[in-house]
C-alpha cells in the first residue's frame, strides 16, 4: 500500500483537487440558478485564486517530479496548458464563458496528471 501511495501521491492529489474544482464549478452554476444568495459566496474571487494557487503548486510538484523521473515533457506541457487556461479564466467576467474555460482547463490539467502517472509506470 505504501508503494501505491508513493506512486500516486502527487498525481492522485492533483486529480482529486481537479475533480473538486470541477464539482465546485458545476455546483456554483446550479446554485446560481436555484439560490442566488448562496451563489454569491461561491463566486467569491478568493476561492478561485486559492484554487488556482493550489493547482499551480500541486501541478509543479507532481508534473515536475514526473518529468524528473521519466523525462517525458508532454505531461508537464499539457498540465501547464490546463493551468494557463484556468489562470486565463480568472480574467473573464463571471458567466458561461468563464465556467467553460475553467472546466476545460481543469480537464486538461487532469489529463496531464493522468499522462504523468501513466508515464511513471
Amino acid at each position: 500500500m505504501t508503494q501505491v501511495w508513493t506512486k500516486w501521491r502527487w498525481d492522485g492529489l492533483g486529480l482529486s483537487i481537479a475533480g473538486l474544482c470541477l464539482i465546485h464549478c458545476l455546483a456554483t452554476s446550479v446554485l446560481l440558478v436555484f439560490l442566488a444568495s448562496a451563489g454569491g459566496l461561491l463566486l467569491d474571487p478568493v476561492i478561485h485564486e486559492v484554487g488556482l494557487f493550489l493547482a499551480i503548486i500541486f501541478g509543479m510538484l507532481a508534473l515536475g517530479k514526473g518529468l524528473w523521473d521519466h523525462g517525458f515533457v508532454m505531461p508537464a506541457a499539457i498540465g501547464a496548458l490546463g493551468i494557463g487556461m484556468m489562470a486565463g479564466a480568472l480574467t473573464i467576467p463571471h458567466g458561461t464563458t468563464e465556467i467553460l474555460w475553467t472546466v476545460m482547463g481543469v480537464a486538461i490539467l487532469a489529463l496531464g496528471h493522468d499522462l504523468n502517472h501513466r508515464a511513471s509506470n
